[in-house]
């Protein structure tokens, strides 16, 4: 597993997926997970892009077995996971890159595309919101007096697994995946997925979003109160090369529920504006 030291000294892991012809040398597709998870949770979409494009997941600072050996209530800030960001890409030496981030990570890209137009080629993003709304942080708190004090006394995977059934996952999913997920949830930090919550809190991506040049490709669900209909509106307004696509459920984890839809989508998108073939006959 690859190692970034970024610029306050914290070590980035990242995982890195390659089933791309060794003669060919294209552009990267970086994969970036959301709110207290890890690159574990991209493998279900992995082996559908990876013999098309070279794939690299990162591990947000804290997260996965990127060490938390740092001041946490500190250093957990956007300028940090962008500047991250920005230092793994300049470390695999193939920018720019394409984009695609889930929930949190797509609310990174928008801030990443804005703020570094030079590095990112293309953007998506799934179910990514502007904000986290009060609705959203209410939610998030299960009857405690707020989300940090939910994940204080419920644990990491305690709090995945009410929220599965909560905004994540539609009541017929499959329980060995709500197991699966909560579980592997489980294993983050709980003091760093509070620190994230205050940042998530706070986070606001609308001001990036009329700074970005790249084309960008939304994936949401079609309903659901995570994105609210006003956010997309936002998005279509202010975002100047965008198209948006509604996949069948109003439950947040879309890339998830439909990853060979959502695979099939960033492969064509990308593809799109690479000049690139993907499919294979």
């Amino acid at each position: 597993m690859p190692i970034v030291k970024a610029a306050d000294g914290v070590e980035l892991h990242y995982d890195l997926h390659d089933y791309t012809d060794p003669w060919k040398r294209g552009p990267v597709l970086i994969l970036q997970h959301g709110f207290g998870r890890s690159s574990r949770f991209w493998y279900n979409m992995v082996p559908y892009i990876a013999r098309h494009y070279p794939v690299v997941c990162p591990n947000l600072r804290g997260l996965g077995p990127s060490p938390a050996d740092f001041d946490i209530d500190k250093a957990i800030t956007v300028d940090n996971y962008i500047g991250d960001l920005v230092a793994i890409i300049e470390s695999l030496g193939r920018g720019p890159v394409h984009y695609a981030g889930e929930s949190l990570g797509g609310i990174l890209g928008f801030a990443l595309a804005a703020e570094h137009p030079e590095l990112v080629r293309t953007l998506s993003v799934f179910a990514a919101p502007l904000v986290i709304s009060a609705w959203t942080q209410k939610t998030f708190a299960f009857e405690h007096p707020t989300w940090q004090d939910a994940l204080g006394s419920m644990g990491a995977e305690g709090w995945a697994r009410a929220v599965n059934t909560a905004t994540r996952f539609p009541p017929d999913t499959d329980p060995d995946l709500l197991e699966w997920f909560a579980r592997e949830m489980g294993k983050s930090r709980v003091e760093v997925m509070i620190a994230m919550s205050r940042l998530a809190s706070k986070v606001d991506a609308t001001p990036s979003l009329s700074r970005i040049k790249a084309p960008v490709l939304g994936l949401y669900p079609s309903g659901g109160a995570i994105v609210s209909g006003d956010q997309e509106e936002t998005l279509r307004a202010r975002i100047a090369d965008l198209t948006v696509v509604h996949l069948p459920t109003r439950y947040h984890m879309v890339h998830t529920l439909f990853p060979a839809t959502c695979a099939e989508y960033v492969l064509s998108f990308m593809a799109l504006h690479d000049g690139r073939v993907v499919r294979e006959t």
